[in-house]
């Protein structure tokens, strides 16, 4: 049986969404993936255009709030931003797994040129899926 893995950030709009990508993409014959925030803020358009630069298509996630996610037990959650990590509702029977990464909307809010703009977010997706890409040493780490 696979493990339900859930993605948690504040507003489930952009790291989260890149990391549920990235684990249905490349583990999703292993594991479920969900992602979800303490808030919903949407998604976010550049976080859906660097994904499918990469061949990954989210632009059918909706931003789900921790009350929306399916009632089933999630076996790992793994925070992706400080703030989630540290308002993290309960989940059953539910290891979490802080990972936190940089926040493109806040790095990028004062930019206007486009290139710069994508680059964090580039660079952002690129750390998520390294993590992503090495999943089981988070999750046999906390077995």
């Amino acid at each position: 049986m696979k493990k339900n893995i859930l993605f948690l950030c504040t507003g489930n709009s952009c790291r989260s969404q890149m990391a549920e990508g990235w684990g249905k993409h490349l583990k999703g014959d292993k594991y479920n993936f969900y992602s979800a925030g303490t808030k919903k803020h949407g998604l976010n358009p550049y976080a859906v255009k660097v994904m499918n630069e990469s061949g990954v298509d989210i632009s059918a996630h909706e931003s789900n709030t921790t009350d929306e996610l399916p009632d089933i037990a999630m076996d790992f959650v793994f925070t992706v931003c400080s703030d989630a990590f540290e308002n993290c509702p309960y989940f059953r029977g539910g290891k979490i797994v802080h990972t936190g990464f940089d926040d493109p909307p806040r790095l990028t809010s004062l930019l206007k040129d486009e290139e710069e703009i994508l680059s964090v977010y580039r660079r952002v997706r690129d750390e998520i899926r390294l993590m992503v890409d090495s999943i089981e040493k988070y999750i046999e780490e906390e077995v």
